[in-house]
């Protein structure tokens, strides 16, 4: 992927498997939401295809992607900040073919599953930032999307917090089983939940493997600590090592 001759990706090849959890990691810049944007067609790849289960969508809009159970959710939350919570989750499966009726009951369904069904009336312009989080997954989640991309949805969120959406995370692969691409700047949640992770640096992956492979990848190491991130360095050394 470029952009006026910058290169934001570069032969970047990343494989989301089903009912499992992936992890992408990467310094602040290195292309994490690029590469997101493109899987999700968001964004048309300058070069390259993306494959869903054999059918290329590089060149399908976002909301074709969608409808072949793609979902995602975004760095900034992306609420429908006018309407209910309730209403947030219902649009979409709207927006996905169901009538509104259906609609509704499946959002209460879905956010009673979550956990958070006692915030189905509330403003979602009002909510608290963690919460947000929570609905814009839910969102997602709505007709059961086979693969979800999950943009930084710990930021913010206290060592409690992340907890709990480890949980959640957990949840969403073994009852839904959906394949669950996390991108994260909190080293520990994705090194806890991730059965694989992949290291994106200047647009190129520089490390790939499991966990364990990751916390010993001097490559990883030298990605966070040649850079300025918007993380504790104390806290990623101590994730990594």
């Amino acid at each position: 992927m470029a952009f006026d001759g910058l290169r934001a990706l570069s032969n970047v090849t990343l494989d989301i498997p089903p009912a499992r959890v992936t992890g992408l990691i990467g310094p602040n810049g290195a292309g994490k939401t690029t590469l997101v944007n493109v899987l999700t067609g968001f964004q048309t790849p300058t070069s390259g295809r993306v494959w869903l289960d054999g059918v290329a969508t590089d060149a399908m809009s976002a909301h074709q992607v969608r409808r072949r159970g793609v979902a995602r959710t975004f760095q900034s939350g992306r609420l429908f900040r006018d309407l209910s919570v309730l209403d947030n989750l219902a649009v979409t499966a709207v927006g996905l073919g169901l009538g509104r009726r259906e609609a509704a009951a499946k959002a209460a369904l879905m956010l009673d599953w979550i956990g958070i069904g006692a915030l189905a009336e509330h403003g979602a312009g009002a909510l608290p930032y963690t919460d947000e989080r929570r609905v814009a997954i839910g969102r997602a989640l709505m007709q059961k999307p086979a693969y979800l991309l999950l943009d930084e949805p710990a930021a913010g969120m206290s060592r409690a917090e992340a907890a709990e959406l480890a949980s959640l995370i957990r949840r969403i692969v073994a009852e839904l089983e959906c394949g669950v691409l996390l991108i994260e700047h909190n080293i520990g949640l994705v090194l806890e939940v991730c059965d694989h992770i992949e290291v994106l640096d200047s647009g190129e992956i520089i490390e790939a493997g499991a966990p364990i492979q990751i916390r010993a990848s001097e490559a990883v190491r030298h990605a966070y600590m040649g850079t300025q991130v918007e993380v504790d360095v104390a806290v990623v050394q101590e994730a990594i090592l």
